[in-house]
């Protein structure tokens, strides 16, 4: 054998030992436990997920899955932690609308993170509209009749949000816009006070996500009157759609998505998306998310990306428009 041919043959054999590893590495994966970073205190819906879906993991994939929770910033401490982990598996996030769509139009370039280059989608775990509450005072029941209330008492009704640039307050600015509406805005620290405030009167409106409103509204502490999403939810049939009550394509969905650090091997991203998915599918989960509103989504990672673009420019218009802008 020539000198030549020997140095040719060591080179392809390296090469192709090199080529092997990422798919020996998916076949072992995962031999470690699994950290899912959650951008939100424990109790709350996301947090909630987190943990259906861990548990499940562990039983699924023979390592135990555990939920980390990085509250604050509007995800942005959670997010940052994760696109500074090790691109292996072994750090995922669950993150929301709010992380991966909102967050660059009312940040900018201010924010330490790009949703689309430095975190790679896995999956679109669930959907959960808002729902229009009202202060049982109000004296409306549905949305025609709350529009004409605005527009009979101008600059005297007040709606509440969690927070500048939450979903609860780019949706009353969307339906504002939409029918030139002005209610005035009242940002609180989160849903669960703004909610208190507004079963003790001091606001008359808000957007809220269901699972934290209809609890109220079942006990009679608020009146709902009508859901964000394109169709009548299955669990509260007898609410209709704003878009029924006129609000013509008039959508507010709140969603979910497992995201790991950009580079993470792809055989182990298509890996975490099956075992994601069938975890999602499997009866008694969707019967128990079911339960919280929640409408489990599915599909490939591409559908994450997707809606993170779609989402992205609608929510920039709307922030944009409306002069909303976090110091």
């Amino acid at each position: 054998m020539t000198q030549a041919l020997a140095s040719f043959l060591t080179t392809a054999l390296l090469l192709a030992g090199a080529l092997s590893v990422p798919a020996a590495q998916a076949a072992d994966y995962p031999s470690k436990p699994i950290r899912i970073v959650v951008p939100y205190s424990a109790g709350g819906s996301t947090d909630a997920l987190a943990r259906m879906v861990g548990e499940r993991m562990g039983q699924r994939l023979g390592q135990v899955a555990v939920v980390e929770n990085k509250p604050g910033a509007s995800e942005q401490i959670a997010i940052a932690n994760v696109t500074k982990a090790a691109p292996d598996g072994y750090t995922l996030l669950l993150s929301t609308l709010s992380g991966l769509a909102v967050n660059p139009g009312l940040y900018g370039p201010r924010l330490p993170y790009d949703p689309l280059k430095d975190l790679a989608p896995i999956l679109l775990a669930a959907t959960v509209p808002s729902v229009v509450v009202v202060h049982p005072s109000l004296p409306v029941k549905t949305m025609a009749e709350l529009g004409t209330h605005l527009k009979h008492n101008k600059g005297t009704i007040s709606y509440a949000s969690a927070g500048n640039g939450t979903p609860s307050h780019l949706g009353m600015e969307y339906y504002k816009k939409m029918n030139g509406f002005d209610p005035v805005h009242v940002p609180y620290k989160g849903g669960a006070p703004a909610l208190q405030e507004l079963m003790g009167g001091q606001v008359q409106v808000m957007m809220a996500l269901v699972p934290e409103a209809m609890p109220m509204v079942k006990s009679g502490r608020l009146r709902a009157l009508a859901m964000t999403s394109p169709k009548r939810l299955p669990a509260h049939p007898d609410v209709p759609t704003v878009a029924e009550a006129g609000g013509r394509d008039f959508d507010m969905t709140f969603w979910y998505a497992f995201m790991a650090p950009a580079g993470t091997p792809a055989d182990i991203v298509a890996k975490l998306n099956r075992t994601l998915d069938a975890i999602l599918q499997d009866k008694d989960v969707r019967a128990k998310l079911a339960e919280m509103s929640l409408d489990v989504a599915g599909g490939p990672p591409s559908r994450v990306t997707e809606l993170i673009k779609a989402d992205s420019a609608k929510w920039k218009k709307v922030i944009d428009e409306a002069g909303i802008r976090i110091d």
